[in-house]
């Protein structure tokens, strides 16, 4: 009678619970997305089938199956599991798992060897919570499943690290997040017209998450239909207003999008620019930041091959410092599109570079008498007193080239100009 009891409790446990728990994978083959490290051979799932995994990082963005893996993970191990959230524990815990730990291994106690420690947000814990797991993990006694949507190589020290299998998960592409549609649609029994379900996959951007609670949403305030819900793509549009951006302003995500921006500039992709432009916009960051990520390009990668962009740059930095959204767009889409579009060249970049390295690494040079300020200069040749406004003369002792101009827009002429000058000594 207990059984029965135990079953009808489990039963209706499971039906309170959100549909991206109750849709959670049981197993490898139910498991969306991923395949880069959980195909069929690959060492991941290698490990897991053997029930050897060792002590590894999962990292990505939210909604990817960081937890749900860990999870399955932890349903068909034999080792003892804990699971604990980095950022509401505190050294006496983990302390205490560890003291578990050593008392099991020690009694062989339920058989098991080891302890399986799964740690969500993993990348809040201090240096020194991280060092207090670092024996157990460094001997094998815990085995440390660490969860996190930040790059671990920043937040978690190397020590504890090197001992880390570190696997990286992506966003989820179209087909995982229909898989996922299709496991609910049977699970849930509900049917879900082509353009509700590619708008959802679409506003997911890459979240299991953010597709099952839109969907839960969906089942929910969707009536009856002859036996069966039909989701719609005005229901859908309901249930998932605003679309979800992985940006957040102190994260990876956000250096990385800025990233693309700058490297979208230098690449000379407008399009790309602007959408990532757009894409900062819309996730709320500071108009000033970009701009200022705007006249570094239109200076280092620009330079002289086109030196209104500096300009433009400045008059959009202005912009950003009197305008706000959603004025402050228009500024900084013509500049970002102006850099872009732009010829290239980092000349003066490097120029200066070499010239700071030769000034703390090469030799002493002292100013010449000619050159210096005042009354001793006697010897200057005033330039613009000759022909073409050039004379030569010392400029710099021991002289050394820097600066290596390119052909590149209003460059050549630059160019040009000195190659003619040169050729007249």
């Amino acid at each position: 009678m207990s059984d029965f009891f135990e079953e009808e409790l489990n039963a209706a446990k499971q039906k309170n619970m959100p549909l991206a728990a109750r849709m959670a994978p049981q197993t490898l083959e139910e498991f969306a997305g991923q395949q880069d490290i959980l195909d069929k051979g690959k060492m991941l799932r290698r490990l897991i089938e053997a029930d050897k995994i060792r002590s590894a990082v999962f990292f990505g963005p939210p909604g990817v199956g960081k937890t749900a893996l860990a999870r399955l993970i932890a349903k068909n191990t034999k080792a003892v599991v804990r699971e604990l959230n980095a950022a509401a524990c505190g050294v006496g815990e983990l302390k205490q798992i560890i003291e578990e730990a050593k008392f099991k291994q020690e009694n062989n106690l339920s058989g098991a060897q080891k302890t399986l420690l799964i740690l969500d947000e993993i990348h809040h814990f201090n240096k020194t919570q991280q060092d207090v797991l670092l024996p157990s993990v460094e001997s094998g006694l815990i085995t440390l499943i660490g969860l996190t949507t930040e790059n671990p190589y920043f937040y978690i020290n190397n020590a504890l690290l090197s001992r880390f299998s570190v696997f990286e998960f992506k966003a989820l592409d179209d087909d995982a997040l229909d898989k996922i549609i299709k496991k609910a649609a049977k699970s849930e029994n509900f049917k879900i017209k082509k353009e509700a379900k590619t708008f959802l996959i679409t506003q997911a951007n890459g979240d299991a998450r953010r597709l099952l609670n839109a969907l839960e949403l969906a089942i929910l305030t969707t009536p009856y239909e002859g036996g069966q819900k039909e989701i719609t793509l005005d229901i859908a549009k309901e249930c998932i207003q605003v679309r979800h951006l992985n940006y957040d302003k102190k994260g990876d995500n956000h250096y990385d999008i800025i990233s693309a921006f700058i490297k979208s500039m230098r690449g000379s992709d407008p399009d790309a620019a602007v959408y990532w432009l757009a894409k900062m916009l819309n996730s709320g960051e500071d108009p000033r930041f970009i701009a200022r990520r705007i006249l570094i390009c239109a200076s280092e990668d620009v330079g002289l091959a086109e030196p209104t962009a500096l300009v433009v740059a400045q008059a959009a930095f202005f912009s950003a410092q009197v305008l706000g959204m959603p004025e402050v767009r228009i500024p900084l889409s013509q500049a970002a599109i102006y850099v872009a579009c732009a010829p290239k060249s980092n000349s003066a970049y490097l120029a200066i570079d070499a010239a700071l390295d030769e000034v703390k690494n090469g030799p002493y040079r002292a100013v010449p008498d000619h050159l210096r300020n005042g009354a001793k200069n006697i010897g200057y040749k005033y330039a613009h007193d000759f022909p073409n406004h050039y004379v030569e003369q010392e400029y710099m002792p021991n002289p050394k080239k820097f600066l290596k101009l390119t052909t590149q827009g209003k460059e050549k002429v630059l160019k040009e100009r000195q190659e003619l000058l040169r050729k007249k000594k």
